[in-house]
C-alpha cells in the first residue's frame, strides 16, 4: 500500500516496482486547481488505506504533459486501475466513489 505523487521521470519505475509487487495500481490523473480531483484522490486515498495491495499514483497534469497526451487524458479527473503491466480493470473521467471502486478491484 503506497500512495505516490508522480514526476513523469520516474513512472516507469515506480510503476514496474509496484507491479512486481503484485499490486494493483490506480493511476489518478487531476490538477491542483480541480475540486473534482480533489474529492476523487480523498476516496482513492481511504480505498488505498484500506486494502494493501493497492498502489495510488497521483499525477499532475501540469506537470506530467506527457503522460496525461500518451493517457489521452481529455478530462479531469481521470482513472485508471491495473490489474498488472497488461490488464487495465476500469478507466473512467469524473469522481467515483471509494466502495464502487472497491467492487472493481475485488
Amino acid at each position: 500500500m503506497a500512495v505516490f505523487e508522480i514526476q513523469e521521470i520516474e513512472f516507469h519505475n515506480i510503476m514496474a516496482q509496484e507491479f512486481a509487487k503484485n499490486q494493483i495500481v490506480i493511476l489518478k490523473f487531476g490538477s491542483e486547481f480541480c475540486d473534482a480531483c480533489h474529492a476523487l484522490e480523498s476516496e482513492l486515498e481511504d480505498l488505498e488505506e484500506d486494502n494493501e495491495n493497492v498502489s495510488l499514483l497521483l499525477i499532475d497534469c501540469n506537470d506530467c504533459q506527457d503522460l496525461a497526451e500518451q493517457y489521452h487524458v481529455h478530462r479531469l479527473p481521470t482513472m485508471v486501475i491495473y490489474k498488472d503491466s497488461d490488464t487495465i480493470l476500469y478507466r473512467r473521467e469524473g469522481v467515483v466513489l471509494s466502495q464502487d471502486i472497491e467492487e472493481i478491484i475485488s
